[in-house]
């Protein structure tokens, strides 16, 4: 008995360790190996013709000393910063409000999550018209001319628009899914108390859904930092680098410049700021999370 038992769970394990095999060679072969091979690559000078050189530490050296480097920074942290407030506070009022079962509720949670299914080329496209400066359909409805992707006042703010227009809908179901979970007693309890729509929203909804909320605020900022298909795709950077990121300089040295040591060193400055901010909001998780122990 005791051998056929044996056999059983080594037969289990087998066929586990088959099935998660593939993601297991996908994972070693397409992430861990090519995150040890560009970190190397940071310390080289390669065009991507020639075999690499060792450089050491200059280039880093040599993107921290760049004057640029800077400007990029505060763009990218000024777009994440922005992308992180707007696109959690506009889906969890979003989400309260449909939540209540008004009418129509289904058809607001279609239209809302539909911009984040749709890629991303159709939305570049859709908002640069949107934006155009002459026959955009915005400037028409706001009576005003503004050159809103040519002006380096305006180019960011109608980056970070388009970006939480599309983010709205993913992170609104989140939420939503999470309020369903909360108990109706405690609501019901809160209206007999006396209070209003306003308190049981902050003093009940936001305590309830705090978990969730740090949640979405640490994916919401890591996928902010990362951004690049929009800008890649509405200004490529411009105008004169006002919506120049990280992620698209990296794109620039490497595949433009053809300078690989230096877009890798900009890559793992990157992940560094990245690990810094997450490693930061998780500290901060006892403060904002409710009965976080």
């Amino acid at each position: 008995m005791k051998n056929i038992i044996k056999n059983l769970v080594n037969s289990e394990k087998s066929a586990a360790w088959l099935f998660i095999l593939p993601a297991i060679l996908g994972t070693i072969i397409f992430i861990i190996i090519p995150v040890f091979c560009s970190f190397s690559l940071s310390f080289m000078k390669w065009d991507l013709l020639n075999p690499p050189e060792f450089v050491g530490l200059s280039n880093y050296k040599v993107v921290f000393s760049e004057p640029i480097f800077l400007k990029i920074l505060i763009n990218t942290i000024v777009f994440a910063l922005s992308v992180s407030i707007l696109g959690v506070i506009i889906p969890l009022i979003l989400a309260a409000i449909l939540n209540s079962k008004i009418r129509g509720s289904e058809f607001y949670k279609t239209s809302y999550f539909l911009p984040f299914i749709t890629p991303m080329i159709v939305i570049g496209i859709v908002w640069e018209w949107i934006f155009d400066p002459n026959i955009g359909i915005l400037n028409t409805f706001l009576h005003i001319h503004i050159n809103w992707l040519y002006d380096t006042h305006f180019a960011m703010p109608a980056l970070i628009i388009v970006t939480v227009w599309k983010l709205i809908g993913y992170n609104m179901i989140i939420f939503l899914s999470s309020l369903s979970g909360i108990s109706q007693s405690l609501f019901e309890a809160a209206k007999i108390d006396g209070a209003n729509s306003f308190q049981i929203f902050k003093n009940v909804t936001i305590p309830m859904l705090s978990p969730t909320i740090f949640f979405v605020v640490i994916i919401t900022a890591i996928s902010s930092f990362q951004v690049f298909d929009l800008i890649y795709l509405m200004t490529e950077g411009g105008p004169l680098d006002s919506t120049n990121v990280l992620v698209y300089a990296i794109y620039k040295n490497a595949f433009e410049y053809f300078n690989a040591g230096k877009a890798s060193a900009l890559a793992y400055v990157l992940f560094f700021i990245i690990l810094v901010l997450t490693l930061i909001q998780w500290n901060l998780r006892k403060k904002l999370v409710y009965n976080e122990d």
